[in-house]
């Protein structure tokens, strides 16, 4: 009789390490968890593999190996597991958190080791995660370096707007002109690190494709249009609209239980703020410039409906529109009127 055995890695990772736990199943029989830390570096991912072929691994698809969303440090693995075919799903962290139900204590070896046991409970439904195209990395990276920038450049306006009160016009002067080329150097920086956004959706046939086709949706902007494609990978993972309505957090969700506890419906607070904080950028400059939304607004609040809930369902709108333009692969058409 052959031998049966599928593995399954939960990997706890740092920004200078990782843990690692190690679940194989033999012939239907699960064997001792087996835990082990490693550098979070390259040198690091190869005493990984040697640990692995150690304990009889295998690189194939009976090997699913389970990390967290870290934002960067989980980089390492993600690109080993690529070159390695490993079988790889990234989960949200709350997610499995929720999954696990109460808990006690916490370190990155229990971590590493609930991670293994999560994978082994819930493999049957987990999706690998395709392996990242290092264009969205370089997209996601230069986003979030203009985001910084800007917040510094603000933050020295605000900072000098502060202190025009109580500061005499020379000294105020003196200290603008003091911070007059930082503030010109943030620019420049800002320009540059726009210029290079642009360059890298123009290598990509595919991405500069739908960035366009984005542009023709009434209230989405250069940096909505980036956004969207990087944190859906350029739509390849054929996310719904009510998906990334609800990954955006503009999906109403009902509040209810028995007869006594009846809530409104609302938003849920786990959601992409930052893509939420766009959209209502998006949503507030279409309610303003676009006669179709501005009419479908004021009719909403006509009938009593909150701004909020109807600026909310404007968000909701445009990502509808979002995921069908992109499937369809044409421009949007503007509609004469929104449906109630």
């Amino acid at each position: 009789m052959n031998n049966q055995r599928k593995n399954y890695i939960g990997i706890d990772v740092s920004k200078l390490w990782f843990d690692s736990a190690l679940l194989s199943v033999e012939n239907h029989v699960k064997q001792s968890i087996i835990k082990e830390r490693f550098e979070n570096t390259q040198n690091g991912l190869k005493l990984f593999g040697k640990w692995l072929k150690k304990h009889g691994v295998t690189f194939d698809s009976e090997t699913l190996v389970l990390i967290e969303n870290t934002g960067v440090y989980h980089r390492h693995i993600e690109s080993y597991c690529a070159i390695k075919k490993l079988r790889l799903h990234i989960g949200n962290a709350a997610r499995i958190k929720w999954s696990l139900g109460i808990t006690r204590g916490k370190d990155d070896k229990t971590d590493s080791e609930r991670l293994c046991k999560y994978a082994y409970k819930e493999s049957g439904d987990l999706i690998d995660t395709l392996p990242a195209n290092p264009l969205f990395s370089h997209l996601k990276d230069l986003m979030t370096a203009r985001t910084k920038l800007l917040g510094q450049f603000n933050s020295i306006k605000v900072h000098l707007n502060e202190l025009k009160q109580f500061n005499s016009k020379e000294l105020q002067a003196s200290l603008e002109m003091g911070y007059e080329g930082a503030k010109l150097g943030i620019k420049e920086s800002i320009r540059a690190i726009e210029k290079q956004i642009q360059e890298l959706i123009k290598e990509d046939q595919t991405v500069n494709e739908n960035y366009n086709l984005l542009l023709t949706i009434p209230g989405i902007g250069h940096l909505t249009a980036v956004y969207l494609i990087c944190y859906t990978n350029n739509f390849t993972m054929k996310i719904s609209g009510k998906q990334l309505a609800s990954y955006a957090g503009v999906v109403p969700f009902g509040f209810q239980s028995g007869s006594s506890i009846k809530g409104r419906f609302k938003v849920h607070k786990m959601a992409n703020k930052d893509l939420k904080k766009l959209l209502h950028l998006c949503a507030l400059s279409i309610i303003k410039y676009n006669p179709e939304f501005n009419n479908y607004y004021n009719r909403k609040k006509e009938e009593g409906k909150h701004s909020l809930s109807v600026i909310n369902a404007i968000k909701n709108k445009i990502l509808l529109r979002v995921v069908a333009v992109i499937n369809k692969k044409e421009p949007y058409v503007e509609q004469m009127k929104i449906a109630a």
